[in-house]
């Protein structure tokens, strides 16, 4: 049954496909077949004509020999007649045939063009249909446009509106700003005002205790001009009285007699005035201000009594959220600075022991990659990635100064000796050097490549690259003084106290020494296992320059001595991750790392 219906189906839509194909050729074609039919028509005329031509012919032919003489006449006409219309119809006939052919030709003709026709109405059906379908999806993508276009007009108008309100707050805060500026330059007049008249009273009463001062060492001398003299029976110099005062050395006056006076001085300070006076010099305290006992106490000028090579983790610390890039100490040794990628610098306190949290210093747009104090303390440098550099005072945490010019991140930032002006370098290959003063770029140097880390002395700025090139460069002539390549990209620098030792560390995991005397590498450190972590690896000098420290990618701090050129300690018990930069303090008593984690370690030998 299935079967059947199938056949049925099928002939059923050929049926159909042929009278759709004839409805659609017949009108072309019917004028054709008109014409065809009729000279059909006539040659079947013409055809039945000569039939019936013969048998009348043959008729006359034998009513002639029957009658020869009475129908001559007639029969000629006849055949005279029947020729002419034998000849007009043979000719009727040719020119049918002719034009037969004619229709024929032109039947093919109009056959090709009706399949030409064909081909091209289903290339323009085809064209068509995708035409079609490009305008669907065209539609489509113009609906999408017009709804991507009442969002970002909605958007444009929400910004927009926001726009004013910002503007109207900013002339708010401007007006503000101008009223504070005002009471604030009002307030310094004031305050220097106070301060010229506290200072003319200080000067006054500094004039009155110098006064008295004087009144009563006069007095004093006076007194003591009175006193007799003591004798030393173990000093031997004679000295002549008074009383012989235009005679010679042996000629004694007959009335005085001859008296001995000793060598030192009459007023001599107590056995502990001068150790008194040195302890006032570098500032050093039996307890500090947080209790801790005379042991933990360090000078405060930095100076570097005795060092200590670190062998124990003292305290492992969370320093800030993330990984942390930079640490320095500050010239006292008491205060240590951490700089980190959540974009602030830390100021911590190390307290027997112990690295205990003292401020925040913020105000950086992106993470710190370098932090310098300078040489009294006072002010902290630091260099970040929002290619700017900045100086805060380090008593109230105050942001002073933002350095901006440099069109890549600032790795390293420095104080230069005078502490007035600053040199920085850039991943955008320039150096830029500072005036503090006026707040703006002195000079800008083209290093020709990256530079990730910068030291100076007084007229002398090195710097090392990217291009495994340490650079020296004349501050005054702005111009490369020497270079020296090493082997790998260098990632630290740092002078020995002295300023005489440039110590390089670069990513062929060497660490060496230059003598800046002879521009030359003095000595060369390496270590199995360490290996730098980064192309902003920190590695130090201890502050008498006989040791080196460095951190290596697995976490391990590794300690040199200068004087044998060993390895003189590994330390791994204390970080999990790559050490980006160690510190080593003025005083010679701790070391502090810090790593590609979180944490900090504070290190000693006790």
């Amino acid at each position: 049954m299935a079967g059947r219906r199938e056949e049925c189906l099928w002939k059923k839509h050929i049926a159909e496909q042929l009278k759709l194909r004839d409805r659609v050729q017949r009108q072309a074609f019917e004028e054709i077949i008109h014409q065809y039919n009729r000279l059909l028509e006539k040659s079947d005329l013409q055809a039945v004509l000569s039939e019936r031509l013969q048998p009348d012919k043959y008729d006359h032919q034998n009513r002639h020999d029957l009658s020869p003489g009475s129908d001559a006449s007639r029969n000629d006409a006849l055949h005279q007649e029947m020729a002419q219309m034998r000849i007009k119809h043979q000719e009727e006939l040719t020119e049918l045939h002719k034009k037969r052919g004619e229709l024929a030709s032109s039947v093919i003709e109009l056959n090709n063009q009706i399949q030409l026709k064909d081909k091209e109405i289903q290339s323009n059906e085809a064209k068509m249909l995708e035409y079609q379908q490009q305008i669907s999806e065209l539609e489509g993508e113009c609906r999408e446009l017009r709804s991507q276009l009442q969002d970002l007009e909605r958007a444009n108008q929400t910004l927009k509106d926001e726009y004013d309100a910002l503007q109207i707050t900013f002339s708010a805060l401007e007006e503000k700003l101008r009223r504070t500026l005002e009471d604030n330059q009002e307030l310094v007049s004031r305050w220097m005002a106070e301060k010229a008249q506290e200072a003319n009273r200080l000067n006054a009463e500094n004039e009155k205790d110098c006064r008295r001062r004087q009144a009563k060492l006069q007095k004093e001398l006076a007194d003591a001009a009175k006193e007799p003299l003591p004798i030393d029976p173990d000093d031997d110099i004679e000295v002549l009285s008074e009383d012989a005062g235009g005679k010679g050395p042996g000629e004694a006056s007959p009335n005085r007699p001859l008296s001995r006076t000793p060598s030192k001085r009459i007023s001599q300070p107590p056995p502990g005035g001068i150790m008194d006076s040195i302890t006032n010099i570098f500032g050093r305290r039996s307890v500090n201000s947080f209790g801790s006992s005379p042991e933990n106490t360090e000078t405060a000028s930095g100076v570097c009594l005795e060092v200590r090579v670190p062998s124990t983790a003292l305290h492992i610390f969370d320093a800030h959220d993330g990984e942390v890039n930079a640490v320095q100490f500050s010239p006292g040794s008491r205060l240590l600075a951490t700089g980190g990628m959540d974009r602030r610098v830390k100021l911590w306190e190390v307290v027997s022991g112990r690295c205990e949290p003292k401020g925040a210093l913020t105000g950086s747009n992106a993470g710190i990659t370098s932090i310098e104090f300078d040489s009294a303390g006072s002010y902290l440098l630091a260099a970040s990635n929002d290619f700017a550099s900045r100086i805060w005072t380090v008593d109230d945490y105050r942001l002073r100064h933002t350095l901006t010019g440099h069109s890549g991140k600032v790795l390293a930032a420095r104080f230069l000796l005078d502490n007035a002006r600053i040199v920085s370098g850039s991943y955008d290959r320039t150096l830029k050097l500072w005036d503090l003063r006026s707040k703006v770029c002195m000079k800008t140097v083209f290093a020709g490549s990256s530079c990730n880390d910068i030291v100076c002395t007084e007229q002398c700025v090195m710097s090392g690259h990217f291009d495994k090139k340490v650079r020296f460069w004349d501050i005054r002539a702005e111009s490369i003084v020497c270079e020296l390549e090493l082997q790998g990209k260098v990632t630290s620098l740092d002078l020995n106290h002295d300023r005489t030792e440039l110590l390089t560390c670069s990513r062929d995991d060497l660490v060496k020494i230059i003598d800046l005397r002879t521009n030359a590498v003095r000595q060369t450190f390496s270590a199995q296992g360490f290996k730098c972590g980064s192309d902003w690896t920190r590695v130090t000098f201890s502050p008498d320059g006989s040791y080196i420290a460095g951190g290596s990618a697995e976490g391990t701090l590794f300690v040199w001595n200068v004087l044998t050129g060993k390895l003189d300690r590994t330390l791994d018990k204390g970080h999990s991750s790559a050490v980006n930069s160690v510190s080593w303090s003025p005083s010679g008593t701790y070391v502090v790392s810090v790593e590609k984690g979180s944490k900090a370690v504070l290190w000693s030998d006790m």
